[in-house]
């Protein structure tokens, strides 16, 4: 009798996943296309229509009464929207029972994000934040800010001097800080405020050049170099040169320049100190980009951020003046973890996260106008549906289908005059879709649009059902 080499009979023995998709009515037959394209799969499948029209209406309870058992399947999987204790599910069937995707067409990019989840959790760059208008708060104000700011990704809170405005309350503000276990920094340009904020406590002092290295002899910070006059590498190098020989650490800044002001010498410069120094600490300020452009700081902190990540930068400091870089640190975070993955991966920084997608997404219409068409026409009751497509926005019911880009042109088909409520729930909806549809932005009905880190969006319960909302509230009273 031959043997069976062990890894053969693991091999014979290895079952591969059998999966029961549910869905509903009108989502079934787009299931069955799109699991079909995605052949061959690692698993078998089934398809259960549970009876329910649409398929993100679905409920845990729902599936309860209505799927008594799971067959031959290994593991469940509903739509991404449906609600309710899954763990209960699990536990009733003996197998997982998982939410899918929201959107049906996206399941062939969840299932290979499922054989490798992104791991967002690494990084290697310190954020520091600077309050640049700490001369002018209280203490009380300086820790809320510092309080945001660490909430959002900072590492360290940068205390940002103003020439010719005092600080009287530095040294207060420091202390405070340390207090509360913040990692402080100092930034000014005179040398008596320095020594105040290192005397105080503060981890890092910016900026330190040539002239001043005195102070990194009488305070403990660790001094962050810049070169003096500005882009003058040489006394940059020197003032490296001195510290290395001291054995004093340090971290070395070679000044980012706007556009148009040498911005592209100064990327230059970076890469020509990491060069001349392979091992040292380097720190990049994003700021005199990300408050002195006009465009989206998402962008530009994610290409910095690529530059920072291959340059083994270890710091940047950035800032939130303007109130279109209000959401900077956020950004930052974001970017640095997704560039500390990719690099990781040895892989592009894309299909990590959708966090810095703020105003397009990559995908932003699942369904053509015509799977829209065939969808509506199945619709037998008198509740309005809103889709977007690149055909444009189309709302439908059982007694039409309408298509346009403009929202006004729409509500007069939707007779909706006597309908206060309904119809201020309809405009909100063809608002946002509108917008959707301008951008190229994911649209879903009762749902608010996704503007990753732009905007910090309520978390849900996805156990939890929803709670009726006030236009429906109002709908019942009448």
């Amino acid at each position: 009798m031959a043997l069976i080499h062990p890894t053969d009979y693991i091999s014979l023995c290895s079952v591969p996943d059998h999966i029961l998709f549910l869905t509903g009515k009108l989502a079934e037959k787009s299931l069955h296309k799109i699991l079909e394209g995605m052949q061959p799969t690692p698993f078998t499948y089934d398809v259960l229509n549970i009876g329910v029209n649409v398929a993100g209406l679905m409920t845990a309870d729902l599936i309860r009464r209505r799927v008594p058992h799971t067959g031959r399947a290994t593991r469940v999987v509903v739509p991404g929207r449906c609600r309710g204790d899954f763990a209960a599910l699990t536990e009733q069937y003996g197998v997982t029972v998982e939410r899918g995707p929201e959107e049906v067409k996206d399941l062939p990019e969840f299932f290979g994000k499922k054989k490798k989840q992104a791991d967002l959790s690494g990084y290697d760059v310190k954020i520091f934040a600077e309050i640049v208008d700490a001369p002018q708060l209280d203490v009380s104000g300086i820790l809320k800010r510092a309080e945001r700011y660490r909430y959002d990704g900072a590492n360290v809170i940068d205390l940002g001097c103003l020439p010719n405005t005092p600080f009287r309350h530095l040294g207060d503000a420091v202390r405070a800080l340390k207090q509360s276990d913040y990692a402080v920094s100092v930034d000014s340009m005179e040398t008596e405020e320095l020594l105040r904020g290192g005397r105080a406590g503060a981890d890092y002092l910016l900026s330190l050049k040539q002239e001043t290295l005195w102070i990194a002899d009488e305070v403990a910070s660790t001094p962050v170099l810049i070169p003096n006059p500005p882009g003058d590498m040489g006394s940059l190098f020197r003032a490296i040169d001195t510290l290395q020989k001291k054995n004093h650490p340090f971290i070395a800044d070679a000044i980012l320049d706007p556009i148009h002001f040498g911005f592209t010498d100064s990327i230059l410069r970076y890469h020509a100190l990491r060069q001349r120094y392979p091992e040292i600490e380097i720190m990049m300020g994003v700021g005199n980009l990300t408050e002195l452009t006009d465009a989206d700081t998402s962008g530009i902190n994610t290409l910095l951020m690529g530059i920072i990540s291959e340059l083994g930068i270890g710091s940047i400091l950035t800032t939130e003046v303007s109130l279109h870089g209000r959401r900077a640190v956020r950004e930052a975070d974001a970017a640095r973890r997704m560039m500390y993955a990719a690099r990781q991966d040895t892989s592009l920084p894309k299909d990590y996260s959708p966090a810095l997608l703020t105003v397009h997404d990559r995908k932003p219409f699942p369904d053509t106008a015509a799977e829209i068409r065939d969808t509506a026409a199945a619709i037998k009751d008198p509740s309005f549906r809103v889709q977007v497509s690149e055909a444009g926005i189309h709302v439908y019911n059982r007694d039409g289908f309408h298509t346009a880009d403009d929202p006004y042109t729409l509500f007069p088909e939707l007779k909706l005059d006597q309908e206060g409520s309904h119809a201020f729930y309809i405009g909100v909806e063809l608002a946002r879709a509108q917008i959707a549809f301008q951008l190229g932005k994911r649209y879903t009905q009762d749902q608010e649009l996704n503007w990753g880190v732009a905007y910090a969006a309520k978390e849900e319960d996805q156990s939890a059902y929803h709670a009726l909302g006030a236009t429906l509230q109002a709908r019942k009273k009448q």
